[in-house]
């Protein structure tokens, strides 16, 4: 069964698809059966109990139990393997 990622930035356009893109291609490639949701930081309470982690580029509140991971790794290109090391560990 796919573990579902939500990805979230300020407005849900173009911080979030590059993050979003990044982390499927790289988990898929990896051989991880993933499926990436993104949204709003604003939305985040809404989605967070469905997800299996929340990757964010902003500051979020209310995730409840999920895991978050905040960072800009993604968009910088620094420290990318770490993150993606973080995030397999709470796929399980």
């Amino acid at each position: 069964m796919a573990k579902k990622i939500l990805v979230s930035c300020g407005t849900a356009v173009a911080t979030s698809t590059v993050v979003a893109k990044k982390v499927e291609e790289t988990l898929k490639n990896k051989g991880y059966d993933v499926v990436v949701e993104q949204c709003k930081a604003s939305e985040v309470p809404y989605k967070a109990a469905g997800a299996d982690v929340i990757v964010t580029t902003t500051p979020i509140s209310d995730a409840g139990s999920t895991p978050v991971i905040q960072t800009i790794s993604f968009l910088t290109g620094v420290g990318i393997d770490a993150d993606i090391e973080k995030i397999i560990q709470y796929l399980g």
